[in-house]
């Protein structure tokens, strides 16, 4: 039986007969597809789980118009839904079966879901991992008891050094979708939904994460037997995962040339055969975000339960939020639910979902201006932007002419569109050119953190500020420079890190006759500074005096 399961997940796109050996007679319909409410009614998920709470979310409810509720699936032990399906193929497993073990392939969460099935069960795992595969998560797994086998460059070679060795020692594969057991265990978060929210006849839809499809095929297996007539599921996917939504486009699975990366545990190249098969008659829609949106939703979730998800685990309430506003149901007062499906976030992806969260919620715009390169230009453009909140203002000097610069700032009203609109319009009527820049992804990922030029400057001046994080904090240094002696600010560079003090490197040409006035100056200003004009690091990469072969 075990070359039947591993030749499922590992075939090509050919058709597939539907073949179903762990299932016994009662468990089949007539048509040999697999009962799917009994096998949820009888899943063995509850001898090592409890349910998880389903939870009001008060703000994004408040702030949405309608109740949302989220299915706190990142509560489970390893943090993620999957150890629900895992747990229901290998507790169906026969004695013999469990003695020789199982194998799986996996970098991420259904790794740790099988590790802690096999721990409970006591059945030998082992998990087949790319050797590029952060250490965490393999330390995570081997943690749970389970043998880690590292091979291959990515995830497909992984996959087939999987396949051969489950052929070559008769190992049961644990698949991750694409398996009535494994569909009939996440379908236990459909029927918990059902018996947790209030009043479930008025529920409008239920937003779930797809991936190979096992989430959503199993809530819609359940649901749309059990719940009210017009009950939704929705699977959300990202715009670069969309295998799904392609597939019901086309009526047959499509396997993607590429995944984006971001939401990881989602990123699938082609659906599974049987999530898909249930998909195709049961899934209402599904909706696609992009990684702005899902760092908003890690945020949202963030503020209504102190928890942080993985961008996948995020994934339903951002296609939630997206639905609301496409469907223009922004306070019509329904009743959704978005399944939390995971919290194994890489810590390393902090930064970026705090960076791309305003931007996300659409609450924070990243423009590009050009003015013109002469004292007070600075001043004249803050003046537009104030009294919003800067968030990032960077420049360097580049050109006798023109001063290009990039900066953020958080929107004042709920209709950003408008309100770019105006400030560009502003910005026009000051003489100067800016560009709406807040969708351009090589904006947002790169060139706003490229400082333009290298150039040696005369009279300049570098200082390390830190500004107190307030209203006015900015203005008032941009105030201090602008009546000044013909001080000209050569390089600025901020960014709001989220603390109390905001760090700001900045240039200054300050000739030698003014240095006891700037001083002066610096002194009533009040912020703390060092001064960092003889900086290696400024004279090699930002000052123009180091030349190729390392001389002054």
């Amino acid at each position: 039986m075990a070359p039947a399961i591993a030749t499922l997940e590992y075939s090509s796109n050919a058709p597939q007969p539907l073949i179903y050996p762990r299932l016994c007679a009662h468990h089949l319909l007539s048509s040999k597809e697999p009962d799917y409410l009994r096998l949820i009614l009888t899943s063995k998920v509850y001898e090592i789980l409890k349910e998880t709470p389903l939870v009001y979310a008060p703000n994004l409810s408040a702030k949405l118009g309608n109740q949302i509720w989220l299915k706190r699936e990142d509560l489970q032990e390893v943090f993620s839904f999957k150890i629900r399906g895992a747990y229901n193929f290998m507790a169906g497993l026969s004695e013999e079966e469990r003695w020789k073990g199982v194998i799986t392939c996996s970098a991420g969460n259904h790794a740790q879901g099988v590790a802690l099935s096999g721990e409970r069960l006591g059945i030998p795992c082992t998990i087949v991992m790319p050797k590029g595969t952060p250490s965490i998560k393999v330390r995570n797994v081997e943690r749970l008891g389970a043998k880690v086998v590292l091979h291959g460059v990515d995830f497909d070679e992984a996959k087939a050094e999987c396949a051969r060795l489950a052929a070559t020692h008769g190992l049961i594969f644990v698949p991750p979708y694409d398996d009535p057991l494994v569909i009939a265990g996440q379908g236990t978060v459909g029927m918990e939904i059902l018996k947790q929210i209030p009043d479930s006849d008025n529920l409008d839809a239920i937003f779930g994460a797809v991936g190979g499809g096992g989430l959503v095929s199993g809530i819609c297996e359940y649901v749309k037997r059990i719940g009210n007539p017009n009950l939704k599921v929705h699977g959300v996917e990202t715009f670069d995962g969309d295998a799904m939504a392609q597939s019901l486009k086309r009526g047959t699975r499509v396997t993607l040339a590429e995944v984006g990366p971001f939401a990881d545990g989602t990123a699938v190249r082609i659906v599974g055969e049987e999530p898909f098969r249930i998909c195709q008659r049961l899934l209402d829609e599904v909706v696609l975000v992009d990684n702005d949106e899902i760092c908003a939703a890690i945020k949202d979730i963030f503020e209504e339960t102190r928890s942080v998800t993985e961008p996948s685990g995020a994934l339903s309430l951002a296609g939630l939020k997206r639905y609301i506003t496409n469907q223009n149901l922004v306070g019509a007062n329904r009743k959704f639910v978005a399944v939390v499906s995971g919290a194994n976030m890489n810590f390393d992806r902090l930064r970026f979902v705090a960076e791309r969260a305003e931007l996300g919620e659409g609450r924070e715009a990243l423009l590009s201006v050009v003015i013109p390169e002469r004292p007070g230009s600075f001043f004249a453009l803050h003046s537009i932007i104030h009294p919003r909140a800067t968030t990032e203002f960077i420049y360097r000097y580049n050109d006798p002419n023109i001063a290009h610069i990039f900066l953020s700032f958080k929107l004042d009203t709920s209709s950003r569109k408008q309100e770019v609109e105006q400030v560009l319009e502003e910005i026009k009527n000051q003489g100067m050119t800016g560009y709406d820049i807040s969708d351009d992804e090589v904006a947002k990922s790169h060139a706003r953190y490229m400082i333009r030029g290298c150039t040696a400057i005369p009279n300049e001046r570098v200082f390390r500020f830190e500004f107190p994080e307030r209203p006015g904090a900015l203005r008032k240094f941009l105030q201090g420079i602008y009546p000044g002696l013909g001080w000209n600010i050569s390089l600025f560079h901020y960014r709001n890190h989220g603390a109390d003090l905001g760090r700001v490197l900045t240039a200054i040409q300050v000739p030698q006759e003014d240095y006891a006035a700037f001083d002066e100056f610096l002194g009533h200003l009040g912020y703390h500074y060092v001064e960092e004009t003889d900086n290696e690091v400024y004279k090699r990469c930002l000052g123009g005096q180091v030349t190729l072969n390392g001389s002054a």
